[in-house]
């Protein structure tokens, strides 16, 4: 596979006031993978690569919150998601 070719890709959604902790809305591994970040850069939506905690998110099913182990790690995608969005508010 080549370095640009997407092995893994997981979703993510997290609104702060309405959620206790990020969930697991989407998660492909090969074709579903790059299908998923098809729909990711058609909405806008920021992709971030992390094959490490994506493959630690595989193993959860669609629908559940990110565990307690894993919040550093998404925390630093979140992190990186608000950054990149504040960025995009600044040169609109």
């Amino acid at each position: 596979m080549a370095d640009d070719e997407p092995e893994i890709a997981i979703a993510l959604k997290y609104k702060k006031d309405e959620d206790s902790a990020p969930r697991v809305v989407a998660k492909g591994m090969r074709v579903k993978a790059e299908r998923i970040l098809a729909i990711a850069r058609e909405a806008g939506v920021p992709i971030m690569r992390n094959v490490p905690l994506a493959h630690a998110l595989n193993k959860l099913e669609i629908g559940d919150e990110v565990p307690e182990e894993l919040y550093d790690a998404v925390a630093e995608v979140l992190n990186y998601v608000y950054a990149l969005t504040q960025e995009q508010a600044g040169k609109g």
